[in-house]
């Protein structure tokens, strides 16, 4: 939908270009922390506790492939590794090594920090507005959580 005379955007455009802007958001913090966007997120997630490949490529919704070579280059990094499930011999399951989980916390916290800087022009109650709003979105499409869930940049969602 094109942009209406008032200035006010349509939902479809509101979505894609709100997207395409904290995608930049998050690429600029990841190139500050030498990651790629891909390994902040796989990062992010892991923060939470260690995944499965198949649980992690269907979070991240990347392919097999995709994944394992997302995996080798961030555990080349020495900020994730392979660790084998104790409810499967065959399986493994990814874990952050201390380095990564040092580098994911400042990672997710100044990254929050940045998108939170995104919505500072709004009023507290369009703030909660929007993230009622956003969160029914996300909840209805079943998207993953990449994120840990909290606007206060604590990865257990605990508030300051």
């Amino acid at each position: 939908m094109a942009e209406k005379n008032d200035g006010e955007i349509g939902v479809v455009a509101g979505l894609v270009r709100s997207t395409f802007l904290v995608n930049a958001v998050y690429a600029e913090s990841a190139r500050e922390y030498d990651l790629t966007a891909q390994q902040g997120q796989l990062l992010c997630v892991l923060m939470a506790r260690p995944y499965g490949m198949s649980e992690l490529g269907a979070t991240l919704r990347l392919a097999k492939s995709s994944l394992t070579g997302l995996v080798d280059r961030t555990e080349r990094n020495g900020l994730v590794e392979r660790r084998p499930d104790p409810e499967d011999s065959r399986a493994v399951r990814v874990a952050l090594t201390r380095r990564g989980g040092r580098l994911a916390a400042e990672f997710y916290e100044e990254t929050c920090r940045r998108i939170e800087r995104l919505a500072t022009g709004l009023t507290d109650a369009e703030r909660d507005a929007l993230a009622g709003l956003l969160g029914r979105v996300v909840l209805e499409n079943n998207t993953p959580a990449v994120f840990p869930e909290s606007d206060t940049g604590d990865p257990a969602g605990r508030t300051r």
